[in-house]
């Protein structure tokens, strides 16, 4: 038995064997002394982290979206039924979908009606004219 074999590095020995098979050991497997290679190969797996967090927060905010549609539709459902009735059918929310959806245009009257109002004085300032009350000093 020879002693040649025996000295061999495991890892050339699995390079060899991967090699011959026609694969190619994936650079992660590899260990290298390379600071540079190094320093690359942790560019890279930060990268890879960062697009990684960011589809999950993509993801988490999926999410979050949706459950506050079904929450919202949820309250509008409820709110359109009358409150000694179950489920009744998707009437109810039809006429309360319908509402909601004009909840623009009503503000947009009150808007309006609070800027005519402010916009003209009082009944009691037009009876008492313009001169200012004494004040008590």
């Amino acid at each position: 038995m020879s002693n040649a074999g025996s000295n061999q590095d495991p890892l050339d020995f699995v390079k060899n064997m991967w090699s011959s098979m026609g694969f190619h050991l994936p650079g992660m497997v590899t260990p290298t002394l390379d600071v540079n290679e190094l320093d690359k190969r942790i560019a890279d797996l930060k990268a890879v982290e960062g697009w990684l967090r960011m589809n999950l927060n993509m993801l988490q905010m999926s999410i979050q979206g949706l459950e506050m549609q079904r929450m919202t539709l949820a309250a509008v459902q409820s709110m359109g039924q009358p409150s000694g009735q179950g489920e009744s059918g998707p009437n109810p929310f039809a006429s309360a979908a319908a509402s909601a959806a004009m909840w623009p245009w009503t503000f947009l009257q009150q808007a309006t009606t609070a800027a005519a109002g402010a916009a003209s004085p009082p009944p009691e300032s037009q009876e008492q004219g313009a001169a200012p009350k004494p004040s008590g000093k």
